[in-house]
């Protein structure tokens, strides 16, 4: 869900990367949706997804804050905003809007009530900036809430060759474009050098031995299988080798496996 230059995202987008986050966006309902239950959302507010992807999230914030209220999702990704669009006028969200914006570049008025990320400053070479921009979106009081992964606190269980490498090749594949994968427990001071108050943190870990949330590896190891190629991290025939054990695994019912540890951390700007 990268909103900035789109080679530091190690991530393919379009049309098969929606596909995965759709599922992810299944996988992290409940975790988030907790979260957005921390923040007050009422009707009249007015949101801000940065970097929202395929818009999911966007949609929920929209129909908490609804009608009075209106949500906005900026990503760089145009073929994702689009099939966002479509999906909020199937859905029937009227009070929903989706921008293409980069956040290195984010520089408008303090208009939003709430601003809201989700796996965003993984990716970027400069996160601090970026909290700041968010943080200048904000009113005075305004809220913002941030989800990120801790790659360091990723398992499975019993221990997995494949997933192993896939761990490895992930890392860095983010942290060569200047990325950081385990920047989840930097989150509150991030937002404490931003100038955030009334901080709070929580993490949150979904993982199963069946559903979704198993295939999430396999899939993103799919979704990076160019950019592994392109740094000569792996040769082709690797590649097909960990993302089919990777399947193998998810497939085991007597396996553990999920998503990286999410750290969630939140603060207000001072009224």
């Amino acid at each position: 869900m990268a909103m900035t230059d789109s080679s530091q995202y190690v991530i393919r987008g379009g049309v098969e990367g929606r596909e995965r986050l759709r599922i992810l966006s299944r996988v992290m309902r409940d975790s988030s949706t907790s979260l957005f239950d921390r923040l007050g959302l009422r009707d009249g507010l007015r949101c801000l997804d940065v970097g929202c992807g395929g818009g999911d999230t966007t949609l929920e914030l929209a129909r908490r804050v609804g009608p009075g209220g209106n949500a906005v999702g900026f990503d760089i990704d145009q073929v994702k905003l689009d099939m966002a669009q479509a999906e909020a006028l199937q859905q029937g969200v009227a009070n929903v809007d989706f921008q293409v914006c980069d956040v290195c570049t984010l520089d408008g008025e303090s208009q939003f009530d709430v601003s809201y990320a989700r796996f965003l400053l993984t990716h970027l070479k400069a996160p601090h900036a970026a909290v700041a921009a968010i943080y200048r979106t904000l009113r005075p009081g305004g809220v913002f809430a941030v989800e990120d992964i801790d790659f360091s606190g990723h398992f499975t269980y019993p221990e997995s060759r494949a997933f192993l490498r896939y761990r490895e090749l992930y890392c860095a594949t983010v942290s060569r474009r200047g990325g950081d994968p385990n920047i989840g427990l930097r989150l509150p001071s991030l937002l404490k050098q931003a100038s955030f108050q009334e901080l709070g943190m929580r993490v949150v870990q979904p993982i199963a031995m069946e559903g979704e949330v198993k295939l999430l590896s396999p899939l993103t190891m799919e979704n990076i299988s160019d950019t592994v190629m392109a740094d000569g991290l792996a040769t082709p025939a690797e590649i097909d080798q960990v993302i089919r054990e990777l399947y193998e695994f998810a497939a085991d019912p007597n396996t553990v496996g999920g998503i990286p540890r999410v750290v969630q951390a939140w603060g207000r700007r001072p009224r």
